[in-house]
């Protein structure tokens, strides 16, 4: 969600969202495929549903970089028409 909506706007100095009814939100449908690659070793596991989050951002800018030759450097890419 972040990546391709994340804004939180203001008017009048005040946030506009109020809850989750007026914040857009990413659906599966928006979201692309994403695969993690777990490594097996001796360490405790921790944070396992957490490692495939921080790089959304950066694997599909740099999709669009691929395939446009367009570099983002802010999000969400809904402020540049990309959603």
């Amino acid at each position: 969600s972040l990546t391709m909506f994340g804004k939180i706007s203001t008017k009048n100095g005040a946030v506009e969202q109020s809850n989750f009814h007026d914040y857009q939100m990413t659906r599966m449908i928006d979201a692309p495929n994403i695969y993690v690659h777990l490594v097996d070793n001796d360490e405790d596991p921790t944070g396992v549903g957490e490692p495939g989050v921080p790089p959304v951002s950066a694997a599909i800018t740099n999709a669009i970089f691929n395939a446009s030759g367009k570099r983002v450097r802010s999000l969400p890419l809904s402020d540049h028409g990309m959603v």
